[in-house]
């Protein structure tokens, strides 16, 4: 939502400027200027990124004007979640989470939790981390030694995307120059047509400048900051699962564990411990 806001101030503020100066929007207006700054950034954006980048990109734009998956509600039902499997393991015996963890959209546990299931990532290192516990013989420092392998793993692939907008972001204001120069260049073409016409196509060269500085730090460089600022948000939602199962390897008791989750979780989504304690209660 607020993205979208921004993004409409931004323009709003520019444009109505420009009006209030006495301006006239029109001439902002220089198709050629358009085709060659923002054909050759995406041609950029083809060359240094493969197709499966290339559509994370593509999502990750998409998942600005939605914001996080994550939230406080997110957390109290990971929380409930492995409340509710540590519970069943303490009572039932390790070996009878094989269920549950091997096909989790079957589970009768953790199919209650959707915002949980959506979570591809989560779902995976959890019940992944779950089948090396049942397996045995893992030390607990070897077990977080794994987790933080994984953690980092899907951290480095997650910041690509945001990565590669920035680098396009960053090459705007170079492509404005490139396409001003173009406009020079033709400017030159046309010396004897009169001041008039020599006016008409500096002011057009000038638009290229300003349209690779504005598309640089008024749009695709705010995109990509929000992008990698919602892969960080998420990737600490898996912190949160790390400390929770850890605690358990360790053999704490389920309320103990998910309070090592709690703990691990950033202030603006964490929940008070009396807010988990009565959630976990009404399961």
């Amino acid at each position: 939502m607020f993205v979208i806001v921004g993004i409409v101030l931004v323009f709003g503020a520019l444009l109505g400027g420009f009006i209030m100066a006495g301006g006239n929007p029109l001439t902002l207006i220089v198709i050629p200027e358009y085709v060659i700054i923002i054909g050759a950034a995406v041609g950029s954006l083809l060359i240094a990124n493969p197709l499966p980048i290339l559509i994370k990109i593509i999502n990750g734009v998409l998942g600005t004007l939605k914001g996080p998956k994550v939230n406080k509600q997110a957390y109290l039902d990971l929380m409930k979640m492995m409340y509710e499997i540590f519970q069943f393991a303490k009572r039932e015996g390790l070996i009878a989470l094989e269920q549950h963890i091997e096909n989790p959209s079957q589970s009768s546990i953790i199919s209650k939790y959707p915002s949980f299931l959506s979570n591809h990532h989560a779902v995976d290192f959890f019940c992944d981390t779950l089948k090396v516990v049942l397996s045995g013989g893992v030390p607990a420092h070897d077990l977080e030694d794994l987790m933080d392998m994984d953690i980092e793993a899907l951290e480095h692939d997650e910041e690509i995307p945001p990565a590669s907008l920035q680098v396009m972001a960053d090459a705007f204001p170079g492509l404005g120059i490139v396409a001003a120069v173009l406009g020079i260049i033709i400017t030159m073409g046309s010396i004897n047509e009169g001041a008039e016409a020599v006016g008409h196509h500096v002011a057009s060269a000038l638009v290229g400048t300003f349209l690779g500085v504005l598309l640089s730090y008024g749009l695709f460089g705010p995109l990509a900051s929000q992008m990698s600022k919602i892969v960080a948000k998420e990737g600490k939602y898996l912190i949160a699962i790390k400390a929770g199962l850890l605690s358990f390897a360790k053999g704490a008791p389920a309320m103990v564990a998910i309070e090592y989750s709690r703990r691990s979780i950033d202030p603006e989504n964490r929940p008070s411990f009396k807010e988990t304690e009565e959630a976990v209660k009404k399961g």
